[in-house]
């Protein structure tokens, strides 16, 4: 329709450098021309045009002192794209390739994904062009420390709350909210993904991962399958391939690769609980390549590719964006593929999407396959807010019900607008119509 192409012309002119923060929004308002056509209300309020652009954008610098005592300087940002469902939630990611139109695009996808999960969260995302890799732990913290010193005054409990994300674990996430108890000075809920020991939630680290393959096992019902026996390929050897490759070798299936930026690993035979704690050690202990696991265990290593040209059954992006062309998309569906549930953030170019709908494959995009990350940071802040920890056995359950409502509301809302199976349209329009529906009881804001 006409109102979709002039959002969309609109949002090009304005932002003619951002091409991710394009690829997203093309993809969501292409996506739900039907619920738009069909309710004159969103029109008239200006929804589309509103959503589109971030209630709030936060540029600054990050100078910082290296371990020569030399100054460094990067950029700092956080895009609050909107608050219409509670405060503002999504991580910072620290990686050299980060810029406006990453974090933007980022912002964007994580109020689709928040609205899903549907616990009170609005949708944001922060970061730098910093680079963990290499760094001591002292210019780690020295950085951190920088960086919350800008930051905190624009997040809070009740206002912004981020969290962790490519770059950003567990020790990142301890330094910012170190210094954010320091400025700010008081200990509250600020950032998710913290220990356990001090207000983190168990099951924070493996619910992206666990979710992913939840998720998977929910679109496998459909066809009255299970995960149990399947061949899987996955792409990553960060936190969300971690404990994606971990559930599933508990749920019986056979992870066969993990990558990282240099390359991936092939062990036909499988990887194992022995050999995931191998690259645990590797990746968050000494901080190395994945290629160590090659040489171990005698497994085939690839350099400078990606492992979407081997046979499997199920495929698991978990590293970043647009990690799947339009032809990697081709060798995964001639090569036997027939599910792809995404752990990453928009890992699928729009052709590569295209494909895998045409084909018929069982596909889970990352709003919705990936949202177990987020959905159990919004049962950390809801710990938080009560002051009680809730144990692995309460926490999963929750996550594993967040998951089957997701997908459940995804496939019915595909359903209702007639486009059945497509869980992109699905899960499009089902976190637009909750977000909507809230921007219009709250008036032109």
């Amino acid at each position: 329709m006409a109102l979709i192409q002039e959002v969309l012309e609109t949002v090009k002119k304005r932002n003619p450098s951002e091409p991710e923060f394009l690829q997203a929004v093309t993809e969501v308002l292409e996506s739900i021309r039907p619920v738009i056509e069909r309710n004159k209300k969103y029109r008239d309020a200006k929804i589309l045009e509103r959503l589109v652009e971030p209630e709030r954008m936060i540029q600054f610098r990050v100078p910082w002192i290296d371990g020569e005592g030399q100054i460094q300087v990067n950029r700092g940002f956080r895009v609050q794209m909107n608050s219409a469902l509670g405060p503002y939630k999504g991580g910072l990611r620290f990686h050299p390739t980060v810029c406006a139109s990453i974090i933007k695009f980022l912002a964007f996808e994580q109020v689709f994904k928040n609205s899903l999960t549907g616990l009170p969260m609005g949708g944001g995302k922060g970061g730098a062009d910093f680079d963990p890799k290499g760094k001591t732990d002292t210019e780690v913290m020295r950085f951190c420390q920088s960086f919350m010193t800008e930051l905190f005054r624009h997040v809070g409990p009740n206002t912004d709350v981020p969290a962790g994300d490519i770059g950003v674990g567990g020790r990142e996430v301890g330094y910012l909210f170190g210094q954010y108890k320091r400025l700010a000075n008081e200990f509250t809920g600020v950032l998710t993904g913290k220990d356990p020991n001090w207000g983190g939630s168990l099951m924070r680290p493996e619910a992206t991962g666990y979710g992913a393959v939840y998720f998977a096992e929910e679109m496998l019902k459909t066809r009255n399958e299970t995960i149990e026996g399947k061949v899987c390929t996955v792409s990553g050897a960060g936190n969300a391939a971690q404990f994606t490759v971990e559930k599933l070798i508990e749920c019986g299936a056979k992870p066969i690769t993990m990558s990282d930026s240099s390359g991936f690993i092939y062990d036909k035979n499988g990887l194992t609980e022995e050999k995931l704690a191998f690259v645990k050690s590797i990746k968050n202990v000494r901080r190395g390549r994945i290629d160590a696991y090659a040489k171990k265990f005698r497994a085939k290593y690839v350099a400078g590719q990606r492992p979407w040209g081997l046979k499997c059954d199920c495929a698991f992006p978990c590293a970043t964006q647009n990690e799947i062309t339009g032809e990697d998309a081709r060798k995964l569906v001639e090569n036997g593929c027939y599910l792809v549930s995404e752990a990453a953030n928009m890992p699928t170019i729009p052709a590569g999407v295209d494909l895998f709908l045409e084909k018929k494959i069982l596909f889970g995009p990352g709003k919705a396959a990936n949202a177990g990350g987020v959905a159990t940071s919004g049962l950390e802040m809801s710990q938080n807010s009560m002051r009680l920890p809730w144990p692995c056995e309460e926490v999963d359950s929750r996550l594993r019900h967040i998951m089957s409502t997701i997908f459940k509301n995804a496939w019915e809302t595909a359903a209702e607008y007639g486009h059945p199976g497509n869980l992109v349209v699905g899960a499009n329009i089902a976190g637009f119509v909750k977000v909507a529906g809230a921007m219009l009881d709250q008036g032109v804001v």
